[in-house]
């Protein structure tokens, strides 16, 4: 991808998101966080159809990321597949079932981050929240 919006994103983000979009997952977010946040720099954000499907993308990413050297520190809901946190530290992976997305809402509570939004067909969009 050669768009703005992700030639300014670490690799390791822009490569999560990719990886997400490669098993097929939805509505694939990139939260900015930096100046926002001293949790983490990067929030990724990815919906599957099912807990299977939830399971599959996240497990993905971990092991494609893994390959290239990098090893989540903490991984919560693998077994659940409902909501499944790869925390990296200065990015963290969301991978939700569609309802528990729609649930908790991350986007929202962290309106003033800058978004980049990745099309099912590889397209690359930046904004900011506008409810």
């Amino acid at each position: 991808m050669s768009d703005a919006a992700t030639a300014a994103l670490p690799d390791q983000v822009r490569r999560a998101a990719e990886l997400a979009l490669e098993r097929k997952a939805e509505d694939v977010l990139v939260l900015d966080l930096r100046g926002i946040s001293s949790a983490t720099d990067f929030f990724v954000l990815a919906s599957g159809t099912s807990d299977v499907q939830v399971r599959s993308v996240a497990e993905f990413i971990r092991d494609e990321l893994r390959d290239s050297g990098a090893r989540p520190d903490h991984v919560e809901g693998l077994r659940a597949g409902t909501w499944v946190l790869l925390d990296y530290i200065d990015m963290v992976v969301h991978v939700f079932h569609r309802q528990a997305r729609a649930f908790y809402q991350l986007e929202t509570l962290w309106g003033d981050a800058t978004r980049i939004e990745f099309g099912d067909d590889g397209s690359v969009a930046e904004s900011t929240f506008a409810p």
